[in-house]
């Protein structure tokens, strides 16, 4: 086995131990700590990408090397590593970018406190990436939310408290349902590592014995994970959670959070139960029909709103929609597209939460659309951040979201019966992307001479959206690359 291999398992325990260590530091220290631990995630996992590229394959890690059922195992391909990469990279730049205002919003003796929080977010999201047994993928889960809801209260405000408390119980209805679904498995298989599941589940559906328990428990694992990752109709806290929370704590939620419940769906499905009992059951069909919905009624939502927040967080929802629609296609087109937009969408919608903070700082914290007049000019780096985010979610030619919607539309030609819903919903929600975001970047571009401010810009602000901006402007000529990699990574599920 390559030294490379051992990375993803060094990610996941320095990210723990990070997490356990900022206990006791100042929230300076713990900042400095977090910083380095994700610069360290990112570069391992980026190495391991790049082992991945060149040699193609599925690596199966030994936790302690001791097998089943005394051990556990993590398992990764190009896929895993594709996606670690992204989230390493999008938890460090919004970790350096948004230090300010965590310092500004987070009471200073609580300051560690929320540095524990994102290391082990990380932590978490990479052990659900890379896990390869369905009770360890529960016990990140947990830790997953329990993190998650502690960045959007961590203002301390009573409608963030309100906001997070509806987050939760949302949340922990979808946990429910996954270890309600692990319960059934067991029972059934005797087994919980994904590929031995795999193995009596064939098994299991060869003597027709246990069609209708096994549709049953494939249906609670995609709603759990669907209401885990806010798919319509699971959405409604999403709104005012976002609203309320600082956006950090969007980013990481919308970028990171979302992504690694639907990372871990896409790795049941192939794993775990085998994509072609999937296919067999139909089971996915209606994670197709909330993803059109989404894509619908979410941009509606995103049109109507005038809070720049609560816009964005609609664009998530819809977006959302979109992944699941890929999956919904029962392809392996559509699952290529779906991990496709899965990238584009965190490292853009990290982008446009952290720009959409520096136009609200120049415009007196106001989160109306309305108030953001002339920001663009106010904040130049914000306002080129925020108007590349937005074209790309519109789908205009040369962006990563236009990639991400033609290999959707194409996917869609690859399956007659669900084409013309595809199609169909990709133009609606193409046009209403445009009307709200064209919307704003007319209002932040429109000079506004009453309005005048001294904010100072940090170089970390402008470091971190350069960085966005490059990286977003770098994934439409790396495209197929990108496919290639999502290909040969589901190749080896």
């Amino acid at each position: 086995m390559p030294f490379v291999a051992n990375f993803p398992f060094f990610c996941i325990m320095i990210t723990i131990a990070g997490g356990v260590t900022s206990s006791i530091l100042s929230g300076k220290n713990a900042y400095r700590l977090n910083v380095l631990i994700s610069t360290a995630c990112f570069v391992m996992s980026g190495a391991l990408l790049l082992f991945m590229v060149q040699n193609p394959q599925a690596i199966t890690f030994l936790m302690g090397h001791f097998p089943a059922p005394w051990g556990n195992e993590i398992r990764f391909g190009p896929l895993e590593a594709l996606i670690a990469t992204t989230v390493c990279f999008v938890m460090l730049m919004m970790t350096i970018s948004e230090k300010e205002r965590v310092f500004q919003h987070v009471k200073s003796k609580k300051i560690n406190l929320f540095y524990i929080m994102l290391n082990l977010l990380l932590a978490s999201t990479l052990a659900l990436i890379y896990t390869n047994d369905l009770f360890t993928a529960y016990v990140f889960i947990e830790i997953n939310t329990l993190c998650a809801c502690g960045l959007v209260m961590s203002k301390e405000t009573g409608k963030t408290i309100a906001a997070t408390i509806k987050y939760l119980i949302m949340s922990l209805l979808g946990s429910g349902l996954f270890l309600l679904s692990i319960i059934l498995i067991y029972d059934l298989t005797g087994h919980l590592l994904m590929p031995n599941i795999q193995e009596s589940m064939a098994l299991l559906m060869h003597n027709e014995a246990y069609q209708l328990p096994i549709t049953i428990i494939i249906g609670l694992l995609a709603v759990s994970l669907a209401i885990k990752s806010a798919l319509f109709p699971f959405h409604t806290w999403m709104p005012n959670a976002y609203n309320r929370a600082m956006n950090i704590s969007n980013a990481l939620s919308s970028s990171i959070v979302m992504k690694g419940y639907i990372i871990l769906l896409i790795k049941i499905f192939y794993r775990t139960m085998g994509i072609d009992l999937i296919q067999q059951l139909n089971v996915s069909n209606i994670l197709f029909v909330f993803g059109l919905f989404a894509m619908i009624v979410s941009s509606f939502d995103a049109m109507r709103t005038d809070n720049i927040k609560k816009m964005l967080a609609y664009s998530s929802i819809a977006q959302i929609g979109y992944i699941y629609v890929g999956i919904g296609l029962n392809t392996t087109e559509g699952f290529v597209a779906a991990c496709f937009i899965i990238v584009a969408h965190s490292l853009t919608k990290s982008m446009l939460f952290s720009a959409c903070e520096g136009l609200m700082i120049v415009s007196d914290h106001s989160k109306h659309i309305k108030n953001l007049k002339g920001s663009g000019y106010r904040n130049p780096i914000a306002g080129i951040a925020f108007s590349i985010g937005a074209f790309s979610m519109i789908g205009f030619p040369l962006l990563s979201g236009f990639s991400g919607k033609f290999l959707l539309a194409t996917a869609g030609l690859h399956n007659p019966d669900k084409m013309w819903f595809v199609l169909i919903a990709l133009a609606f929600s193409t046009l209403l992307n445009a009307i709200y975001f064209t919307k704003v970047i007319t209002v932040i571009y429109t000079k506004d001479d009453t309005r005048v401010t001294s904010t100072t810009i940090s170089f970390q602000y402008k470091f971190t959206l350069t960085a966005f901006i490059i990286v977003n402007l770098l994934l439409t000529p790396y495209t197929q690359l990108i496919t290639d990699i999502i290909t040969s990574g589901i190749a080896v599920l």
